[in-house]
């Protein structure tokens, strides 16, 4: 399995390894000197991630892709990327079942949550679903045929709690449920055709309390005993810039070259 890349619904696996693979966050801290000498510093709230991609001797087809992502030929908008090694597509607070209520969302309910290292909490009404949001888009980029797998062991020991994938299509109208009882452990499946989104859900068959604990959306098989791991993200990326040259030697494949950042809004990039 190599990187997957592209638009929600038409996202690409690019086989050729990435001879340059860069993806870590602005954090943009300034530091500031009193006139005694001390030292402080301010880091913004925000620290979008950016990523640095090359590839040399890119088959013509996969060049062909990037190229189209690249030049907007299918308009303005944001990419998504999937690197085989991500071992969580969730946020980094959302995945340790922490920070701000707007990562979660229950059809009956509420969401408690303080912010900071204080555990979110859901306070459901029989029949809920309990839904994991992406910031920007309404699920988690997939593409069809690609196999996606959901684990939140706080919900295994919660009578008839039931772990679902909810596909959706590229205009965020669900569409097929993948379902298993979280008591059985971690739930795959693979997307339907036409679908570009993925929301994981927990429904809960009773009302109740629950700490939402630590979760992991994965393209890999995650651990039912161990503890999912540091969420790190799927963010929206837009390229910011681009480099194609003919391979030297032989014209037919492509050294290729990006660089991305993430946006905030899906109608950017």
């Amino acid at each position: 399995m190599g990187m997957w890349i592209g638009r929600p619904g038409a996202l690409r696996d690019i086989q050729d390894g990435a001879t340059k693979f860069e993806r870590a966050p602005d954090i943009a801290v300034s530091e500031f000197r009193a006139l005694g000498g001390a030292v402080t510093t301010w880091a913004p709230p925000v620290q979008p991630r950016r990523m640095a991609l090359s590839w040399s001797a890119m088959e013509p087809d996969d060049a062909a892709h990037v190229d189209r992502l690249a030049r907007r030929i299918d308009g303005p908008g944001p990419v998504a990327v999937l690197d085989p090694l991500t071992r969580n597509l969730l946020g980094g607070t959302q995945a340790l079942g922490q920070g701000a209520a707007q990562q979660w969302s229950v059809s009956s309910g509420s969401v408690l949550a303080l912010g900071g290292t204080a555990p979110a909490v859901v306070d459901a009404k029989a029949g809920a679903e309990l839904a994991w949001a992406h910031p920007t888009w309404s699920g988690y980029p997939v593409t069809p045929g690609m196999t996606i797998w959901w684990w939140a062991p706080a919900f295994a020991a919660v009578p008839g709690a039931t772990l679902r994938l909810f596909w959706k299509d590229a205009a965020g109208i669900g569409k097929y449920v993948t379902a298993r009882e979280a008591s059985k452990g971690p739930v795959g499946g693979s997307a339907p055709a036409g679908m570009a989104f993925v929301s994981p859900l927990v429904g809960l068959a009773a009302a109740g309390l629950h700490a939402i604990g630590p979760a992991v959306l994965s393209i890999a098989q995650p651990s039912e005993t161990d503890v999912p791991p540091l969420g790190e993200g799927c963010p929206a990326m837009s390229i910011t810039s681009y480099t194609h040259a003919p391979m030297p030697g032989n014209g037919t494949y492509r050294d290729i070259g990006l660089t991305m950042v993430e946006v905030a809004s899906s109608a950017t990039g």
